[in-house]
């Protein structure tokens, strides 16, 4: 796709910072891939590179099937938990129209109470907010409560011992990542203003980013380029083809697609200066010693990761080139990472239709950005990490 990146060491003139790394040349940055798939097992993984706001490189490697069909950059992968993110990319251009206030409780957007919502209220997609009856906290409820992960929620109402969704913390007072937070803000989108939210994300999203191979929901003709998945000890897992748009993770899309999506949020395209900086910068900082388990105690201010904040959808962090700011995406067998610095609108994103690559992805964060300061420890806990070379 190109024959070099464009390096970018001549930015180091910004004081008090660490020189930004030259970005790998073609041959470099394949050479790691390979090497973190030899090393994980992993079968199949793809690999975007964002400079300057700008596309450099789109390439995918292995396999996206047990039959050793390749993985090819515009094989179908599911995005996973990359679209909290890009929902929450949605949600900020209704910020800019004024139709969503970001602090405006939810009971104001919704005809009637949540606990209210039960029987054929609720579809299977969204949780069962009957148990929140007696608990008038859920009023506290906030579009940027809910999509910066402070609902008070566990990541799914399914985990509870029975089955429900309860608020475990006043909400905004802390971070734990929660599903189901998001899914209340898909919602309240839904049944407060009226929105299809996989609608307005083809509408505002897809459609004008020319990411023609993403959707919220399962498309037939996605069929004849598809990748199934690994899992943990090797055995192969089928895509699921997904019939309802959940907005904490239904995406389906490619690495040219979420190429073109991660070089225009960082490069600020679709949203107000004002928004933009909004999604990405701190609302509070987060706590905990990693991401999960969830409703994990605070650790002390010592103990904390420094500069680690929740974003609107993403995290944000400080590392030695500046802020920045990242999210991850997993299940069993689907494991994926985007992170993005400001400096120099740079970014990488890896998918990859097998978990074990997981461990091998500071490596090629590392390969691309240099050493930027993606709190891996706390994203993956006890997860063995290969080390960065």
């Amino acid at each position: 796709m190109r024959s070099t990146f464009l390096a970018m060491a001549t930015m180091a003139a910004w004081a008090g910072m660490a020189p930004v790394s030259a970005a790998p040349p073609d041959a470099e940055l394949s050479r790691t891939v390979k090497e973190v798939m030899r090393d994980t097992g992993a079968q199949g993984m793809a690999v975007a590179v964002i400079d300057g706001g700008k596309v450099l490189d789109v390439q995918a490697y292995g396999k996206r099937n047990a039959k050793g069909e390749p993985l090819t950059t515009d094989t179908i992968m599911y995005g996973a938990s990359l679209t909290k993110a890009v929902f929450a990319y949605t949600v900020m251009q209704l910020v800019d129209e004024k139709r969503v206030d970001l602090d405006r409780s939810i009971a104001t957007y919704l005809p009637r109470p949540l606990p209210d919502y039960v029987g054929d209220d609720i579809e299977d997609r969204y949780a069962d907010y009957s148990a929140l009856k007696g608990d008038e906290r859920w009023r506290k409820l906030t579009p940027r409560i809910l999509l910066s992960h402070r609902s008070g929620f566990a990541n799914f109402g399914f985990l509870e011992p029975d089955h429900k969704l309860h608020i475990h913390f006043d909400p905004g007072t802390r971070y734990s990542y929660s599903g189901d937070g998001i899914i209340l803000m898909q919602f309240v989108l839904e049944k407060g203003l009226g929105l299809d939210v996989g609608d307005e994300m083809r509408k505002r999203v897809f459609a004008p980013l020319g990411m023609k191979r993403t959707s919220m929901m399962w498309r037939a003709d996605f069929a004849g380029n598809l990748a199934d998945g690994w899992t943990l000890d090797g055995k192969t897992e089928p895509h699921d083809e997904r019939s309802k748009t959940r907005a904490a993770g239904s995406m389906d899309t490619t690495i040219a697609d979420m190429a073109r999506l991660a070089a225009a949020v960082v490069r600020g395209q679709g949203l107000s200066a004002a928004s933009r900086a909004e999604m990405v910068r701190s609302q509070a900082p987060i706590a905990t010693k990693s991401q999960f388990p969830t409703l994990q105690p605070d650790l002390p201010v010592a103990d904390r990761v420094p500069g680690l904040g929740a974003g609107i959808g993403v995290v944000h962090f400080e590392g030695p080139q500046g802020p920045g700011f990242f999210k991850t995406g997993h299940n069993d067998s689907t494991g994926n990472v985007w992170v993005c610095v400001e400096r120099g609108q740079r970014c990488v994103v890896v998918l990859s239709n097998d978990v074990r690559a997981e461990a091998g992805f500071p490596r090629i964060v590392h390969a691309v950005l240099g050493e930027v300061g993606v709190p891996w420890a706390w994203e993956y806990g006890d997860l063995k990490l290969l080390p960065v070379r």
